[in-house]
């Protein structure tokens, strides 16, 4: 199969294109730390320079993925309406990935932990978490408070290791409960292109429509009353 995924859960603007021999290439955008990111001006440039790389045109596309969170609120939107306009354009179908599952999909495959959880600063005092062991999810993703989420990973009784940029900010609450986060600087904190792509591909295929964010909580801005 030949893909492309797009991620725009994490400050980060992430693309990637599954070749026909099964390589991937990956074009990212990581943005300063405590910025959200330009997904907007930054994502449609990532792809083409993800397929030109890989040698793929446009046409020879036979399947968009992308990310669907949760994470940012904005970012989701513009990742997934991008999506959304290039499956509709080119004909494609158009398949979701938990964006959680993908960060801890890709940290997992290089750590020697049995359980990863990956974990997104969520604002407001919470962060976005799920965890997972060899493809199975042990804790579904949810919006929970650091402590809350620590004493979850706990009760699982098994050593965790946790990534993501929560769980670099939140490194204390996480340590006491006996979790693992590798360095600040680690590429294991960052969302990367072949989880995505592999999570795409596997996955089945939704309709264009009916692919929306995994928000799993309400939006930081509302409109007004009436």
């Amino acid at each position: 199969m030949i893909l492309l995924a797009l991620d725009t859960a994490t400050p980060a603007s992430v693309a990637g294109v599954l070749r026909a021999d099964g390589a991937i290439v990956e074009a990212r955008d990581d943005p300063p730390p405590g910025s959200r990111g330009d997904h907007a001006a930054r994502l449609l440039p990532l792809a083409e320079r993800a397929l030109a790389e890989a040698g793929v045109e446009w046409e020879r596309l036979e399947r968009i993925a992308v990310g669907v969170g949760p994470g940012g609120f904005t970012g989701l939107r513009i990742g997934i309406a991008t999506a959304r306009a290039l499956a509709q354009a080119l004909a494609l179908p158009l398949a979701g990935v938990g964006s959680l599952e993908a960060l801890a999909l890709g940290a997992g495959a290089a750590a020697g932990e049995p359980v990863t959880a990956a974990v997104l600063d969520a604002r407001r005092g919470e962060v976005f978490a799920g965890a997972w062991a060899q493809g199975r999810a042990v804790l579904e993703p949810a919006a929970l408070a650091p402590d809350a989420l620590a004493t979850r990973l706990a009760r699982l009784g098994v050593p965790v290791q946790a990534v993501g940029d929560g769980a670099v900010r939140f490194r204390q609450e996480l340590a006491r409960a006996g979790v693992a986060v590798p360095a600040d600087g680690s590429s294991a904190h960052r969302m990367a292109a072949a989880p995505l792509c592999r999570l795409g591909a596997a996955g089945e295929p939704t309709g264009r429509d009916r692919l929306l964010p995994d928000y799993r909580r309400e939006p930081d801005a509302k409109p007004p009353r009436r």
